[in-house]
């Protein structure tokens, strides 16, 4: 995002990582599940444009539609991360919200979207990437408490084969895959 941020994106990035664990909601997998992670994750391959396939209801993402995620180096190892949320459709008006994402161990990575209190832990949150497809086509993350899951791809629509293994790889990780919403895309 160019310019400073609008007061519907910083509520739409700080409500994702500054709520404390007691107030969100239960989670979507079991936590007893082992997660699996994608361990040769290539983050030069990573980078670029994401769009958000499916998500598990989360309130930073409400009334979102034609969701994009996209994720450029930075000097030290760290991510520049731009979520874009089109408020109501799919080309409805658009806010972004600019974070940061840092590596803490491969396929696992901490996101923060609250620069000036990023000294505090708990506005980092996890963004592990659990899987993704050969080509870097399409990724499928989570997180270690299950409050949020995503299906993402480069492009706007993905086949039935390609959600099907996307919804396999939430199961796998212990993902209840019934409470899945599929996010309009443009």
């Amino acid at each position: 995002m160019t310019g400073p941020m609008t007061r519907a994106a910083l509520a739409f990035s700080f409500a994702a990582f500054a709520i404390p664990p007691a107030a969100l909601a239960e989670g979507y997998r079991d936590t007893d599940v082992p997660m699996a992670v994608e361990t040769g994750l290539d983050l030069s391959r990573y980078l670029g444009k994401w769009y958000e396939i499916a998500r598990f209801p989360n309130d930073f993402e409400k009334g979102c539609e034609g969701v994009t995620a996209e994720y450029s180096a930075l000097p030290e190892g760290r991510i520049k991360v731009v979520n874009t949320c089109r408020k109501g459709a799919p080309d409805g008006p658009a806010e972004s919200a600019e974070g940061k994402a840092r590596v803490v161990a491969p396929g696992m990575l901490e996101v923060n979207f609250v620069p000036w209190l990023s000294f505090l832990p708990f506005t980092w949150g996890d963004y592990w990437v659990l899987d993704v497809d050969n080509d870097y086509r399409v990724a499928v993350v989570g997180t270690p408490n299950g409050k949020q899951g995503w299906i993402l791809a480069r492009s706007p629509e993905i086949s039935a084969e390609q959600l099907s293994e996307a919804k396999s790889v939430l199961r796998g990780n212990g993902y209840d895959i019934r409470a899945l919403k599929m996010v309009p895309q443009n």
